[in-house]
């Protein structure tokens, strides 16, 4: 049985067992575990249903559970996971190999460079692979993938695999083994060679942390916060002035009064004045403190949530604080790349290094182009182009390749800054502070 055999359907004939191991589910356990609306959750015996059904260990003080899709419908959760997830989409992911120590070179050569680059599986785009696998580990702090591989040990397809169908065993001699349970109920045991594990923050070494997990106080409050401020629309009844009079009016009177009232609606109307008969007074009405603090709950779960993903607030709409990492919006911007982003590439280059790249390449290894996050930036990409060609490190044709542009004849001329030549060097300047020799 290959690779391939391993999620087809569990009716198909199989060959005899082999390592990864399929076992068929056993007595008790559910012969299918499918859930089309959302990412969902394993039940595999009455006791986590009953717990499931009450929220257990998902209910929060603010009286409402959190899980994953429940998190992603609120706003500001939904927008650290798509910055943060697009950007390690987004970034040039390049496969490199060491020609000796001080020269690297395009590994275009090497399987996994397709692999990443062009096909990670059957059916996706290497962004979308990314993505998906970015949110896992934003979500649920791991992200699984079965390696397939061909006859030299290459890998040569990445077969993504749902975090909330994979439990991870440490053994006692350190090595993991892989539990995945299939749509069907079959289980399937992986050892650690045939897995990618891409692990966030991590207590154990072994299996990362969700970050839900441990906002799910916060996200509770935000989701309540919400909650309350649909109902509020639905069933409150909240009005900006009232018109007061010391006596009752008629049927006819009010109807006066409601068609007198039709002349001040709509916006090419604000700021006529009302005239009103009979000693009838207007009073208007402010923001009670209720709303006021309904407001401003809103934009503390806001910046809390921001924190947690480690997200500046102005990235996701809140631009009342601009001092979190700097005096300004670029150095937030740049706080971002430095303190969160970073850390999230490395994790990525570091276990495609480990997972993915055969003992026999070691000098093979993967590396994101952080210089992908400016192309959008002309200003600044020109800019840091002139430093570098006026500085002497980049070429003409060096900044073409940057901008997928074909080099040109003599583009590959390297210029030599006179006011930084090494001291000594002019012989003939004799104000050169070095003696002649």
């Amino acid at each position: 049985m290959g690779f391939r055999d391993l999620f087809r359907r569990a009716d198909a004939p199989t060959s005899s067992a082999i390592e990864p191991t399929l076992s068929a589910p056993s007595e008790g356990r559910p012969q299918a575990a499918v859930q089309d609306a959302g990412p969902g959750r394993l039940i595999t015996s009455s006791a986590e249903l009953g717990d499931y059904l009450r929220g257990s260990g998902q209910q929060t003080g603010a009286g409402v559970a959190v899980t994953s899709q429940a998190a992603m419908q609120v706003p500001p959760v939904f927008a650290c996971v798509r910055i943060i997830s697009g950007a390690i989409a987004t970034l040039p992911l390049g496969i490199k190999r060491r020609v000796d120590d001080r020269t690297r070179s395009d590994a275009s050569d090497h399987p996994l460079w397709k692999l990443l680059r062009r096909r990670p599986n059957r059916w996706m785009t290497p962004s979308a692979f990314r993505r998906m696998a970015q949110m896992h580990l934003l979500l649920r702090g791991n992200a699984y993938a079965l390696k397939v591989k061909d006859a030299r040990g290459d890998v040569i397809e990445l077969l993504p695999m749902h975090p909330d169908r994979v439990e991870v065993k440490q053994l006692d001699d350190l090595s993991l083994v892989y539990t995945y349970t299939r749509k069907d109920g079959r289980r399937l045991v992986l050892p650690q060679a045939d897995v990618m594990h891409l692990v966030g923050m991590t207590l154990d070494g072994v299996t990362g942390i969700s970050v839900i997990a441990y906002a799910r106080e916060t996200l509770g409050l935000a989701i309540a916060t919400e909650r309350h401020g649909a109902n509020m629309f639905r069933n409150g009844a909240t009005v900006g002035a009232i018109l007061k009079h010391d006596k009752q009016l008629g049927p006819e009177g009010q109807a006066n009064l409601r068609a007198s009232l039709e002349a001040y609606r709509g916006a090419e109307n604000a700021g006529r004045t009302l005239i009103l008969e009979e000693g009838m007074g207007y009073e208007q009405l402010g923001m009670s403190a209720e709303d006021a603090q309904f407001i401003e709950t809103r934009k503390f779960s806001r910046s809390d949530i921001a924190m947690f993903f480690g997200v500046p607030p102005h990235m996701i709409g809140d631009t009342e604080k601009s001092t979190s990492w700097g005096t300004g919006i670029e150095q937030q911007s740049q706080g971002f790349v430095a303190y969160t982003l970073q850390d999230w590439l490395t994790t990525w280059e570091e276990t495609i290094n480990r997972d993915l790249i055969r003992e026999q390449d070691p000098d093979v290894f993967a590396h994101f182009n952080l210089a992908g996050l400016v192309r959008g930036d002309m200003k600044t990409r020109y800019t840091s182009y002139q430093v570098g060609r006026s500085g002497g490190w980049l070429s003409v044709n060096d900044i073409r390749a940057l901008e997928d542009m074909n080099p040109v004849e003599g583009g590959d001329v390297y210029l030599e800054p006179l006011n930084m030549t090494p001291i000594g060097s002019r012989k003939d300047d004799p104000d050169d502070p070095a003696p002649n020799s």
